[in-house]
């Protein structure tokens, strides 16, 4: 097996604590993306920021004729939004994303206020000694739901900047769990952008032929919006997505595949929302045995993924001008969409790997024809 790099872990750790602690709604990712930008200071990476707000740094590769590859993650988290503020100042909300409506009631929030503040507030919950039986066991929808900010009156809740369509996120957390295991509330996609840092610093340092656009994108937890536009400008050879799959090593969740938290990177066979845009991926034959031989280069364990339920941006992106070849690659994370995200660190310090030899791979030449099974034709 493959020796973790612990250098490199312990910089994608320190990279990933700091994002999580930093809110950034979808639409209101700048702060995200300007601790990234001067977190690589490196004259030899060029930046550009797009109308929507992504970010995209680029290593150009060692051979001008070796292909432009297109790596992402989204720098957006899901939350809340302002949409009503009550004359007794509690504040009513929209929900942002995939916000699960049954873990609100009782959590710890932050309104963003105009100047860019933290407004710590609570999501109120019925008193338990108030609650009849039959309410007990019930999930309240969003929309019945509101926000005690502390304040009595409408009036003092503008005067501490909030009004109609401030962003509301979980209170920032990050814990370093037992081992390599760590929990946040932005693990999506934060983790995703500190091993996408990774990956720019080690072929800043180290160059590969490919030339690498390492994209930040925004608004993906709004309907998958940024990272497409990012890719008509790039017009890249490749595509691919860094984000979370769902792990299946808890109790409740071994029917729905085989992923387990370190047990190294999982590469997305399929992926189908299932519902609402019917969009999805399934992994471009080149890449995928691009990246099954590299890690079997590197004795690098693999998973695999195929799950309905989830989408990434590589499902609009590869649909950008007459098709780009894509593909995820994700680390399993356990309680998604919750403020106590968990994933490893070794599936993120691999992941960061994998890529690198991945793109070092990608010389002059390099095929995307589609072939996805080796066979003679006679």
């Amino acid at each position: 097996m493959m020796a973790i790099d612990e250098k490199n872990l312990a910089r994608i750790e320190a990279w990933t604590r700091d994002l999580c602690l930093i809110p950034g709604l979808s639409g209101f990712e700048d702060p995200v993306a300007d601790y990234i930008s001067a977190a690589l200071p490196d004259t030899r990476i060029e930046r550009h920021i797009d109308t929507m707000g992504n970010l995209t740094l680029t290593v150009r590769g060692s051979d001008a004729e070796a292909p432009s590859v297109m790596v992402f993650a989204h720098t957006d988290q899901l939350g809340l939004m302002v949409r009503r503020i009550e004359a007794d100042g509690f504040v009513r909300v929209e929900r942002l994303g995939g916000v699960p409506e049954r873990v609100l009631p009782g959590l710890k929030m932050v309104i963003m206020n105009r100047q860019g503040k933290q407004i710590p507030c609570v999501i109120a919950v019925k008193a338990h000694h108030a609650t009849p039986q039959d309410e007990k066991s019930q999930v309240l929808g969003y929309e019945k739901l509101f926000l005690d900010l502390g304040v009595s009156s409408a009036e003092e809740v503008r005067a501490l900047g909030v009004d109609i369509g401030a962003p509301v996120t979980y209170t920032p957390s990050f814990d370093r769990l037992a081992g390599t295991r760590i929990s946040g509330t932005a693990i999506d996609d934060r983790a995703g952008c500190a091993v996408l840092m990774d990956l720019v610093q080690r072929v800043v340092d180290k160059p590969v032929p490919a030339t690498l656009h390492a994209v930040f994108s925004v608004q993906e937890e709004f309907n998958l919006r940024g990272a497409m536009l990012a890719a008509e400008r790039l017009k890249p050879d490749a595509a691919v997505s860094i984000d979370l799959m769902v792990a299946a090593d808890t109790p409740d969740l071994p029917h729905r595949g085989e992923l387990k938290l370190g047990g190294g990177p999982a590469l997305g066979l399929y992926s189908f929302h299932g519902r609402g845009t019917l969009n999805g991926t399934l992994a471009h034959p080149a890449l995928l045995n691009h990246f099954e031989a590299t890690a079997e280069a590197l004795s690098m364990p693999l998973q695999r993924s195929a799950h309905t339920g989830l989408l990434t941006d590589s499902s609009y992106v590869q649909l950008v001008g007459e098709g780009i070849p894509s593909m995820d690659i994700g680390y399993p994370a356990r309680y998604t969409h919750t403020p106590i995200e968990t994933c490893d660190l070794t599936d993120l310090e691999q992941i960061a790997a994998l890529l690198e030899a991945s793109l070092a791979g990608m010389a002059k030449g390099f095929s995307f024809a589609r072939r996805r099974y080796a066979c003679a034709i006679s």
